[in-house]
């Protein structure tokens, strides 16, 4: 199979599956509940994405090693922007400091 045969397959699989599992929610019966267990733990999904996106964003170097470092403006980025939103729970604010401090130590360091 060729390059371009392999990236449709793939792509069309992937859009089947996608489908299935965004679709299976709406085609469940209404009298099936889901333990009150299990929907707690659903509201942690997006919050366990984010941190699983972010995080080797902000810690993978160049070369692949974690980067704990003092002088890794994206870590203190994250800090910053993490102890805004708790203090202010308004996203663009958080966005917008993560940012700023982001772009000020990138620009000193």
């Amino acid at each position: 199979m060729n390059d371009a045969a392999y990236v449709i397959v793939v792509a069309i699989g992937l859009g089947l599956l996608t489908l299935a599992a965004r679709a299976s929610f709406f085609m469940i019966p209404s009298r099936f509940q889901l333990p009150p267990r299990l929907e707690r733990a659903l509201r942690y999904a997006p919050a366990c994405a984010l941190a699983a996106i972010v995080a080797p964003t902000v810690l993978n170097e160049k070369n692949g090693a974690i980067n704990f470092d003092m002088t890794n403006p994206r870590l203190w980025a994250v800090i910053a922007a993490s102890l805004i939103f708790m203090k202010t729970r308004n996203m663009m604010v958080m966005m917008g400091v993560g940012m700023a401090v982001f772009t000020a130590l990138r620009l000193v360091v």
